[in-house]
């Protein structure tokens, strides 16, 4: 079975009150400004942080505990939750997935607070029920549970406020941490795509390695596509047709070396009725914006999880067909979360791929505002609209 996260769940994270988003290879996430969209991706910039830095460093990144609980109501939660399910691990299924919860809670007591925090993972093994890891306080519980030898149960010490995310990868296999490490690298691998057009128009140095990663702004966009040029022939053409179906008079995209070959590089563009070439630096926003999306898309080493926001930014609209077409093949490959404001873009999505969003008088998200039974008759009712058009005029919910 394809690695997937199957559903999120979240309680009291910014504007997320209460949500739970079944998840699909691809999601779309349409609504008004303000309505949940960006806290739904920054829950996974949160685990990943989490990960990197742990829990304390990835509350203080955003203002501490109550810069991130959610401030609707007229009083403060006293806890933050975020449940994944996913089949992430060897055993995992649909049926039996890989389930991680995190919940931090604040206690206050006379004039002094504290933080703590519960984290549980549930894993499925070759026997029996699986593998269950608890963390409370400064201890680690892993019960295993198999069918020909019983229950068997150990403890592990850990810092008080210490994520089992990044503390377990570290254990035995006995101990879980061959199942933890292989579900925090899926975590940290998720990417938060955004092409910074300025970074992108500007030189990059040489790749760093025959496998160059690309940048989550896209500022090493030149190198990137250099490298992929180089190591796989049939992305790099495809890439370049699909270029070329979207940008009148594009020939073909290449590179210069200002510098030197083994300083920095730059992306031209080599234009029909132009005497020489187009340097990246002078093209268009959108013409940027679509290169770096591209790149993101046909990056032959994607994350487990790719989030981009407002996809269609600054592109033309007659590269969306192309765009959502290309988003659905990728998802083969790498789950997708995106966020959109464009009706056009979603009058080209499946009602499976649609997630509507809105947000309640009390500030609290609601996504998804549709259940998929509830969309299935809307637009079955509707006669062939558009999904696009069914959510402008209303029919959807998530209002813009």
């Amino acid at each position: 079975m394809q690695k997937r996260l199957l559903q999120l769940e979240v309680e009291n994270f910014r504007s997320l009150r209460k949500v739970k988003i079944p998840l699909g290879p691809l999601n779309v996430l349409v609504g008004p400004n303000g309505a949940g969209k960006t806290n739904v991706l920054d829950v996974f910039r949160f685990l990943a942080d989490i990960i990197r830095t742990d829990i304390e460093p990835a509350l203080d990144a955003r203002g501490g505990f109550d810069g991130t609980v959610f401030r609707g109501g007229e009083r403060t939660p006293p806890s933050i939750r975020i449940k994944l399910q996913a089949t992430w691990t060897s055993y995992s299924s649909a049926s039996a997935p890989d389930e991680y919860d995190l919940r931090i809670t604040r206690r206050a007591k006379g004039d002094s607070v504290s933080l703590s925090r519960r984290e549980s993972f549930q894993f499925k093994r070759t026997q029996g029920r699986g593998r269950r890891i608890t963390i409370s306080g400064e201890q680690a519980n892993v019960v295993d549970q198999r069918q020909s030898q019983g229950e068997t149960k150990h403890s592990i010490g850990l810092r008080r406020l210490s994520s089992g995310l990044s503390t377990l990868p570290r254990l035995s296999d006995d101990a879980g941490g061959a199942e933890v490490a292989a579900l925090a690298e899926q975590l940290a691998s998720f990417r938060v795509f955004d092409v910074n057009v300025d970074f992108a128009r500007s030189p990059s140095r040489f790749p760093r390695t025959d496998n160059e990663k690309l940048d989550d702004d896209a500022a090493n966009l030149a190198a990137f596509l250099l490298s992929l040029r180089s190591r796989d022939e049939d992305a790099w053409q495809r890439l370049e047709e699909d270029a070329r179906r979207v940008l009148p008079g594009l020939r073909a995209v290449d590179f210069r070396f200002p510098s030197g070959a083994a300083r920095e590089v730059i992306v031209v563009l080599e234009e029909d009725g132009l005497r020489g070439s187009t340097e990246l630096a002078d093209a268009s926003f959108g013409t940027i914006r679509l290169l770096g999306l591209l790149a993101l898309l046909y990056d032959p080493q994607p994350p487990a999880l790719t989030c981009i926001e407002e996809i269609d930014h600054g592109l033309h609209p007659q590269a969306l067909e192309m765009l959502v077409e290309r988003v659905r093949q990728a998802s083969e490959h790498t789950q997708f979360l995106i966020a959109t404001h464009s009706p056009a873009l979603a009058d080209r999505l499946r009602p499976t791929e649609l997630v509507v969003c809105q947000r309640g008088d009390d500030g609290a998200s609601d996504i998804p505002a549709l259940s998929a039974r509830e969309m299935e008759r809307i637009v079955t009712a509707s006669e062939g609209l558009p999904l696009g058009e069914l959510w402008f005029s209303g029919a959807l919910g998530g209002d813009l």
